[in-house]
């Protein structure tokens, strides 16, 4: 029996409620205490980034295309009803002649399928909220909170670098970072919009940063294959930075690239089995989206553009295909050419809804060319950068309509992390002067951009 006066020892009160919940909350205070800035950042990113959606903020889009697929799943169905569809604006039609899967041409007929013409994972993420508010579930919302959590999970990534010594970075510049990432490049005009071609590149930020973080080092392989095949699913691109988990798997020490090549014929079986550990966490969802993919279109690979209804494009898809140097010039246009339009009488200040230049909306591009340090993970960055890019210069779409090169956030958190660890201080005023000029303009674009939703409206 316990005697008076004295206090029992922490294991006799394991069965207290009391006890428990004490725990737990001290479990609770130290993880907030260790990810405060994270949670500082989601909350000053999801206010602002709040405020600057505005009254799109309390409503769904326009395009809200995956709440309608991911409604269909919740319905039993694998493609969209055709009657409940909100417009026809980038939507896979499907007509079956002589028992082949052919693109609907003309007026649409009962027995046509649609679907959504874009990968279908962030369907899926949205499927717990969709089950609860159905077709009206807002998608707009939805984008803003998963651009905040991007940018967290960005700082995240930084942090995690610093601590494993990728990166000389304080806690305070990766916090300044992760914010350049939410209102000094393209994803601020972007995570404010719902839409179906918006809301993608902003969860395909997010997911990046989940896969870079465990790919770093090949250390956690399984998550880095989940989290790849998550971002893949997510944007197609996202498919080639896959490259980087290899280039980490085969040379995961410091010090030289090529010793460790040389050396893999002595010792091939730890990065054999980092990259079958990241198959195995990328297969259960890549074998889904196959098979989905052959249900739908008949093909692997094909995720829906090819059956793109009445769509501008599809004369240059069916000419020149997806892909093809043809559409070199004009994507090479969008991303870094294009300038303002200024007019002086009266002064108007417009933008291409083609694009924007790169220098302009990501102006810390300029000092990746000149980095002051290159740092072990420097070329996986760039040759990361280098393949995730190229199709994109070839792809048959600039990404119109956009306030500016927008396939450019597919790579972007690589740009930012190589300047990251690229050796440029912050405190540099050249730096600083960069930096202040992508906040400006993409605070323009956050203010000015007019896309899809104010197009309908207009016609």
């Amino acid at each position: 029996m316990q005697r008076m006066g004295t206090t029992p020892p922490d294991d006799v009160l394991v069965p207290s409620g009391e006890g428990r919940g004490g725990r737990l909350l001290a479990t609770l205070r130290a993880w907030v205490s260790a990810h405060r800035v994270e949670l500082a950042l989601f909350a000053i990113s999801a206010v602002v980034l709040t405020f600057f959606s505005s009254e799109r903020f309390l409503r769904q889009s326009a395009a809200p295309h995956f709440v309608y697929q991911a409604q269909a799943w919740l319905e039993g169905r694998l493609d969209v009803d055709r009657e409940v569809l909100p417009n026809l604006e980038d939507w896979a039609c499907v007509r079956e002649v002589a028992g082949q899967k052919m693109r609907c041409e003309g007026r649409p007929l009962a027995t046509d399928h649609w679907y959504v013409s874009f990968p279908s994972f962030p369907a899926v993420a949205m499927l717990p909220f969709v089950a609860l508010h159905g077709y009206q579930f807002n998608d707009t919302s939805f984008g803003v909170l998963v651009g905040a959590l991007a940018v967290a999970l960005f700082y995240s990534l930084l942090r995690q670098l610093s601590q494993a010594g990728e990166s000389k970075r304080t806690t305070q510049e990766n916090a300044v970072l992760a914010l350049l990432l939410a209102f000094g490049t393209l994803f601020f005009s972007c995570a404010i919009r719902g839409e179906v071609w918006f809301t993608a590149e902003v969860m395909g930020v997010a997911l990046t940063c989940l896969y870079l973080r465990n790919a770093v080092g090949a250390r956690r392989p399984v998550l880095a294959g989940l989290f790849f095949s998550m971002a893949t699913l997510t944007r197609t691109p996202l498919l080639f930075t896959g490259l980087f988990f290899v280039l980490e798997a085969l040379c995961p020490e410091k010090g030289s690239r090529l010793a460790q090549l040389r050396a893999l014929p002595r010792n091939w079986r730890p990065a054999l089995r980092k990259l079958g550990l990241f198959t195995l966490g990328a297969l259960p969802l890549g074998a889904l989206a196959a098979a989905y993919n052959v249900h739908r279109f008949g093909r692997l690979a094909e995720f829906g553009h090819a059956f793109l209804f009445n769509n501008r494009v599809n004369a240059d898809i069916d000419r020149w295909g997806l892909f093809h140097p043809v559409y070199l010039q004009r994507n090479l246009e969008a991303a870094f050419l294009e300038l303002p339009k200024v007019t002086l009488s009266p002064f108007q200040l417009g933008y291409d809804p083609h694009g924007l230049s790169l220098l302009l909306t990501l102006p810390l591009l300029v000092f990746l060319l000149v980095p002051k340090e290159r740092p072990r993970l420097h070329w996986p960055l760039w040759l990361t950068v280098a393949v995730t890019a190229l199709p994109g210069f070839l792809y048959q779409n600039t990404g119109y309509m956009q306030f500016g090169y927008r396939f450019s956030l597919d790579y972007a958190p690589y740009l930012l992390v190589l300047f990251a660890i690229g050796g440029w201080s912050l405190r540099n005023r050249w730096v600083q002067a960069a930096a202040v000029l992508g906040v400006l303009v993409n605070f323009w674009g956050a203010v000015a951009f007019r896309g899809y939703t104010e197009y309908v409206r207009h016609w």
